[in-house]
């Protein structure tokens, strides 16, 4: 009897002690944040992750009240910043920008990666779609994407296309346009999309796939022909121009994206308010119209709906990277 009492006073006492560190644990999901937010950028300065990230960054200092501190960690294509999110506490002090690259096509085609796209990360939201462009040398004798395609199924393997690096967006789009148009296009990496767009306003390589932001201004000045557009709909600077479903090739209409991530087991309190706190900033009036310059959207998806939208990103590089052989070890 009287060891019944001791276990069951040692029970007792047990559950009064972890009940102030459940309740302080709850409590600071609940007063979250409390200090500044890291953001981690996992691409260099002036590119359009980087963008999106700084404005999200500034906004959501505002939405939260607390300073969210964007930090560039470049390197491996995004796997660099990537990685630091993935191993960071899941305590929402640490965010992430995720891309199409860092959790579509890197789980692809790298067979080495330091974290698990999908298991390693609570997605948050969606921020923002960018539309990606194909555009073509004015030297190329094409006005529009159907007579670049005939060109092409004519002269097989003559014209080439710029992409900025192995396994890049603009890489794995040329491939999949080349898949859905019949089409035999000679691929030319580059080390970044600056050197690609140069050389395709030089008239070096014929075609660019890009994101639409960088090849916009020389498609306004005339210096590029813009073939189309990778879009839900037809963009606002370029209402001329189809979109790659109008076209007939629907396969090649998907947008890039920019999402908010953090690392794996994000505490639900912590979550829904950086998830209220995206779709606060997304209807900002400022934000809205800074994303609408790039050619962008809000998108402020469901946390559920956005790890879905990855997944969807990485089963459909994989089906292009085992086709077109594309791998990095």
């Amino acid at each position: 009897m009287k060891r019944r009492h001791v276990i069951l006073g040692l029970s007792l006492t047990a559950a009064a002690l972890a009940a102030p560190l459940t309740a302080g644990i709850a409590h600071a999901q609940d007063a979250y944040p409390t200090k500044p937010i890291r953001l981690v950028v996992p691409f260099p300065p002036g590119g359009t992750t980087d963008i999106v990230g700084r404005l999200f960054a500034d906004k959501l200092s505002q939405a939260l009240g607390q300073t969210v501190v964007v930090e560039n960690k470049a390197g491996a294509g995004g796997s660099i910043g990537s990685a630091q999110v993935a191993s960071a506490e899941p305590d929402g002090y640490t965010l992430g920008i995720a891309t199409v690259s860092t959790h579509g096509i890197n789980p692809a085609i790298y067979h080495n990666l330091p974290f698990d796209a999908e298991k390693d990360f609570t997605p948050i939201s969606n921020l923002a779609s960018v539309p990606n462009i194909m555009v073509i040398n004015p030297k190329v004798p094409a006005k529009n994407i159907s007579e670049f395609i005939a060109l092409a199924k004519k002269e097989p393997g003559k014209l080439a296309y710029a992409s900025a690096g192995n396994g890049s967006v603009s890489h794995m789009m040329g491939e999949l346009f080349k898949m859905a148009s019949g089409t035999d296009l000679m691929h030319v990496p580059y080390r970044g999309v600056g050197p690609a767009l140069n050389d395709t306003l030089a008239g070096q390589v014929d075609v660019l796939y890009d994101n639409l932001p960088s090849s916009l201004p020389h498609v306004q000045a005339g210096k590029l022909i813009a073939m189309a557009v990778a879009s839900p709909k037809r963009v606002a600077a370029l209402p001329d121009v189809p979109t790659f479903a109008e076209a007939g090739l629907a396969a090649v209409n998907d947008s890039s994206w920019f999402g908010l991530i953090g690392p794996a087991n994000l505490p639900k309190p912590v979550l829904d308010k950086l998830y209220a706190a995206v779709v606060k900033v997304s209807a900002d009036p400022a934000v809205v119209q800074r994303l609408e310059s790039l050619g962008a959207a809000p998108v402020a998806n469901t946390p559920e709906e956005y790890a879905k939208q990855i997944s969807a990103e990485i089963a459909k590089n994989k089906r292009i990277a085992k086709e077109a052989n594309v791998k990095i070890d």
